[in-house]
């Protein structure tokens, strides 16, 4: 499983899938915005809602409760949270955004159960402890298979018309 690397100065966006707490680097997030219109592509997996225009960029959008198998919380405020890493942008839905946090190296643990033989959980960068409450801290692109980055790839090559 790939290690987190603790920074003091790294804040993270906290969000909500399904009853679960995650969070990603603030600086890999371009923006969050409304649930928008989608234009669904065919052939696609489940977890690929679609493209949307952001500004005249075409942004690949997934569902990122189906891809991690978590059932969505009902009467949520779905939002996208608009990613950006080594020059691809990925919008990603989440049931709410949470808050931004500040984790200090007291809130910061990286003892995390072993890899299973596929590593599907080398997103899962490391775990927050804040109040009561465990966070999982992921790294999206590494949830996403390389079919997956492909397409965004392509898409996020295209202007939008």
């Amino acid at each position: 499983m790939s290690q987190h690397q603790f920074d003091s100065n790294q804040r993270y966006l906290c969000f909500g899938l399904g009853e679960e707490e995650f969070a990603v680097p603030l600086l890999t997030v371009r923006e969050v915005v409304a649930m928008p219109e989608t234009t669904h592509m065919p052939f696609m997996p489940a977890y690929f809602v679609g493209i949307m225009n952001l500004r005249g960029m075409v942004i690949s959008v997934i569902d990122l409760r189906q891809k991690m198998q978590i059932k969505p919380k009902t009467n949520s405020e779905n939002a996208v949270v608009i990613l950006e890493e080594g020059g691809v942008s990925v919008g990603v839905v989440v049931d709410s955004v949470n808050s931004v946090l500040n984790v200090t190296e007291k809130d910061f643990a990286e003892n995390l159960a072993a890899a299973d033989s596929k590593n599907r959980m080398s997103c899962v960068t490391g775990v927050c402890r804040k109040d009561d409450r465990l966070i999982l801290l992921i790294d999206i692109l590494k949830s996403l298979t390389g079919d997956d980055m492909s397409l965004i790839s392509r898409s996020a090559t295209r202007q939008a018309g």
